[in-house]
């Protein structure tokens, strides 16, 4: 009974560089080409779009939010936010990695906002929860935004606070979410890219709060 004790409470906290898995050198195999789209996983994309990333519990779900949104070019499934390099499904399934599971989206800013991936971001799943999602509990769950520029970071933190009023407002806890630059993103194994897409009948653990979130307006630089 220890045991399973003990192994909840480190799913629940993240690891130390000591207590992190080692990893590996070289990158984990995946697809090469998106399953939906037909277009290469890992680039090149074209010149003039962006990039996102956003963890919302099981990847899964998350990643077929996005791909279904126009002017997204393209969706991977990966790891991100923790200590170990190139990890493995199963090795992130311990919580000795230290990483979410994430979603990274390219996206063409002129058909779709960085706001808009925002709000599709906090209304599909609840920011609330901590190391858990659901009934997904651990840090791989966790909800996070990590971000490619200065002005990526001023809309996502803009959007958690204007968010955070009407989530209060509705009675509901504050949000834990993570908000930070990009780590490295890791592709995650072929199985998990547009798994719902492969598997339409697949789990899917994401849940919205049902509160509304605000479309977040740019932020100018130094506010």
């Amino acid at each position: 009974m220890f045991f399973l004790s003990d192994m909840l409470n480190k799913k629940l906290k993240l690891p130390t560089r000591d207590e992190a898995l080692p990893g590996r050198n070289q990158a984990i195999p995946t697809v090469a080409k998106h399953h939906v789209s037909k277009r290469p996983l890992k680039g090149p994309y074209p010149e003039g779009l962006e990039m996102a990333m956003f963890g919302m519990g099981c990847f899964w779900g998350a990643e077929r939010l996005f791909w279904q949104m126009d002017g997204v070019w393209i969706t991977a499934a990966g790891y991100a936010g923790g200590i170990t390099p190139n990890p493995t499904y199963q090795e992130t399934c311990t919580g000795l990695t230290g990483h979410a599971e994430v979603v990274l989206v390219v996206f063409d800013p002129k058909v779709v906002s960085y706001a808009e991936l925002l709000k599709t971001f906090w209304e599909n799943h609840d920011p609330t929860q901590g190391m858990r999602q659901g009934n997904d509990v651990g840090t791989t769950y966790r909800s996070a935004i990590f971000t490619f520029s200065d002005e990526q970071q001023r809309a996502a933190t803009a959007s958690r606070d204007a968010y955070e009023q009407s989530l209060r407002g509705a009675g509901r806890d504050r949000i834990t979410t993570e908000i930070a630059p990009a780590p490295e993103f890791y592709f995650a194994e072929a199985d998990h890219q547009q798994y719902l897409a492969k598997n339409p009948n697949g789990y899917c653990g994401l849940q919205g709060t049902g509160v509304t979130c605000p479309v977040p307006q740019a932020v100018p630089a130094g506010s």
